[in-house]
């Protein structure tokens, strides 16, 4: 009963006090008001089982948002027993299937040509068996998803402005005949965008790379992840002058200027879309560097901080080293071996004595010698918290002081930290006042505003396609 009635909440334009009154009757919780809170109580209590009417009520409802949502939500994909995920938490985004476009095989132009590009602008930065690319946060934050072939592989990128993670896939799944082509669904997990596959309309975690319901939820497939590292633009093109750039020409209208989509949202401490988050040590938007590759604990304590940029470390055994960039949001991982690294990024020295250089697919030594990337990603901390829970190893980013330079350094825990500046917007954004507007059936239907991060009727929505 209490799923059903949370999800009514937010589809109703009436009644929200008489609906509350309820779930606190049959709940027994008080502090709860609006339907952000009751999402986050729900989330906390997954022994309340929703009844087996809940899966039909929710599939109408977000049929009659997009009929396309259909092959997504069958109801022999919504049992307990089928999806793998908690299907009263799978939260509409406020947006159409395929409403933010993936990029599919878009056009690239050399950097030298790349004028459109400012020099702090940040960038993903890419390369596989030499093959150099860039795509632009200021791009991709409009479509959060390409789908792309790089050095031979085919790869997505699921690029979760909402959690702060941009997740480099391989595409190509053993048993299937064609690389899986990805797109945005229109729904969120834990403020977490779950991704579909074209073949089949399976909902993917695009946090792990694992199909969460759908034609595919009952496999074992688990996306192998590729390293992608997030940079300055000026950084990364004078490491890699031969690097080919995302062109501006993606065939979508968009404002893509710097610092245009999502300004409010990143500027600010609150999400948009419900998930629980532990803000005991640190804030629930702290960035933090997470390897998924091995099973460990996450090094989430915080004793002191000092001035590092390069940590020798291990995870779950393995050892790997980390290297970071003093000036920006920029991590990347290596396996280090038998050798511990000193120095920094551009005077890297081993144990041994051995000089090394810093490629974007290997550390490489004067006598020939190679050590492989090992694959990472940036994130929020909620979402490293909630969405791969304290298994895997993690390197924390504190946010600090607004107008303070970005710095990086070590926190006792194997954790790394990176203070970095928050500036606050000028006036309270709405969704901050409101989590989150209601969308009226039949009435005044309300979409998200992309382009600052904000809620506007449909009629002024800025994005199209």
């Amino acid at each position: 009963m209490a799923a059903g009635l949370i999800l009514t909440m937010r589809f109703v334009d009436v009644r929200e006090a008489e609906i509350s009154a309820t779930l606190q009757a049959v709940t027994c919780e008080c502090g709860a008001r609006r339907w952000f809170d009751w999402m986050l109580w729900q989330e906390s209590h997954p022994e309340v089982v929703p009844s087996d009417s809940y899966s039909p009520f929710m599939r109408a409802l977000h049929l009659r948002i997009d009929p396309e949502f259909d092959r997504s939500l069958r109801l022999e994909y919504l049992t307990r027993s089928a999806a793998k995920i908690r299907v009263e938490e799978i939260t509409w985004a406020g947006v159409v299937k395929d409403g933010i476009p993936s990029l599919d095989n878009p056009a690239m132009i050399a950097g030298a040509q790349a004028e459109y590009l400012r020099t702090d602008d940040l960038v993903f930065g890419i390369s596989i068996n030499g093959d150099v690319r860039v795509y632009p946060l200021r791009i991709m934050g409009w479509h959060e998803m390409f789908n792309d072939v790089i050095g031979g592989v085919p790869v997505a990128l699921a690029y979760c402005t909402l959690c702060g993670s941009g997740i480099l896939f391989e595409t190509r799944v053993k048993g299937r005949g064609r690389p899986l082509i990805f797109g945005s669904s229109g729904f969120l997990y834990r403020s977490n965008k779950l991704m579909f596959d074209r073949a089949t309309q399976s909902l993917w975690n695009q946090f792990t790379g694992q199909p969460m319901s759908g034609k595919l939820a009952d496999s074992d497939i688990l996306l192998v992840q590729r390293p992608v590292v997030i940079a300055r633009w000026d950084d990364w093109l004078a490491a890699n002058p031969k690097t080919q750039v995302l062109a501006l020409e993606t065939g979508y209208r968009r404002d893509y200027g710097s610092g245009v989509v999502y300004q409010d949202y990143f500027a600010s401490d609150a999400l948009m879309f419900p998930a629980l988050a532990d803000e005991g040590q640190q804030r629930q938007k702290d960035y933090v560097f997470g390897i998924r590759r091995f099973a460990g604990r996450a090094g989430l304590a915080a004793d002191r901080l000092c001035q590092k940029a390069l940590i020798n470390d291990a995870v779950a055994d393995f050892p790997v080293v980390l290297i970071g960039d003093p000036d920006g949001r920029t991590v990347r991982a290596y396996n280090r071996s038998s050798l511990k690294f000193s120095g920094n990024p551009g005077a890297l020295v081993s144990d041994d004595g051995a000089a090394w250089t810093m490629g974007e697919e290997a550390l490489t030594s004067a006598d020939g010698r190679s050590l492989a990337r090992v694959a990472g990603q940036v994130s929020y901390l909620f979402a490293w918290e909630r969405l791969r829970g304290r298994c895997g190893h993690s390197v924390r980013f504190k946010s600090g002081p607004a107008c303070h330079p970005c710095r990086l350094g070590f926190i006792a825990g194997g954790a790394w930290l990176m203070d970095r500046p928050v500036k606050e917007p000028a006036h309270e954004p709405q969704y901050l006042r409101s989590p989150l507007p209601r969308y009226y059936l039949g009435r005044k239907p309300w979409a998200c505003d992309w382009l600052h991060g904000r809620w506007l009727p449909a009629r002024h929505h800025p994005v199209g396609g």
